[in-house]
């Protein structure tokens, strides 16, 4: 029994040391430009839209969360997530994050309520990535998780999560808010908050992370 409980305590033991020479660390992502980043898109599954009684919540779900998604990945110079993280090279799937939007409910999309332009908490965050679903790969992955689309304060606000994709830990959630400008049509004119994001990303904020 002494000799099974000794095979099996050094069996948990390399287990445990295994996982954590798996796992991903906020300093290595952040500080290690070589540790490679997957960037799985935009969330809105928790997404509200405030004061905009001219929207179309169906169509929305259905076809523009996808075409913002897109967005960022073919015109990629103009939307600089890769140059944002440092990174000459940023991996993506939209596959995953289309499904999950598209199962978004229509009905819970629209808000009159001005506080929910930061209604999500940190907890919130980490629960849907307990969620998540990471389609088999490794490594640190990259969500943005919009919190709200909102006309009234002619702004995106969103959560922006760096997470161990197999482990399902939050590494990072920082709480941000982009402007909109003029655009012509629902999918360019948040898209302009969305630039803002990542641009204050590039400018500042990746710096600011580094050094926390």
């Amino acid at each position: 029994m002494k000799h099974l409980f000794t095979k099996f305590s050094l069996l948990l033991i390399s287990l445990v040391l295994c996982f954590s020479a798996n796992a991903q660390s906020l300093s290595e992502v952040l500080n290690n430009t070589e540790t490679p980043i997957f960037y799985y898109g935009i969330d809105f599954t928790k997404t509200k839209l405030i004061n905009d009684p001219e929207a179309n919540p169906s169509d929305i779900v259905s076809r523009q969360f996808a075409g913002l998604n897109a967005l960022m990945i073919n015109e990629a110079k103009k939307y600089d997530i890769a140059g944002a993280f440092r990174r000459s090279d940023l991996p993506s799937d939209l596959s995953i994050i289309n499904k999950r939007n598209e199962k978004a409910d229509p009905d819970k999309l629209m808000s009159t309520n001005t506080s929910d332009f930061n209604r999500l908490k940190e907890s919130d965050i980490q629960t849907l990535i307990k969620g998540f679903d990471g389609g088999g790969k490794s490594g640190a992955g990259l969500l943005f998780v919009v919190d709200a689309l909102s006309k009234t304060n002619k702004a995106v606000s969103l959560w922006v999560v760096l997470f161990d994709i197999k482990s399902k830990k939050v590494l990072m959630a920082k709480w941000m808010e982009g402007e909109v400008g003029m655009g012509f049509s629902f999918r360019n004119y948040w898209a302009t908050g969305l630039k803002k994001v990542i641009d204050k990303i590039k400018k500042s904020e990746y710096s600011k992370w580094k050094s926390e």
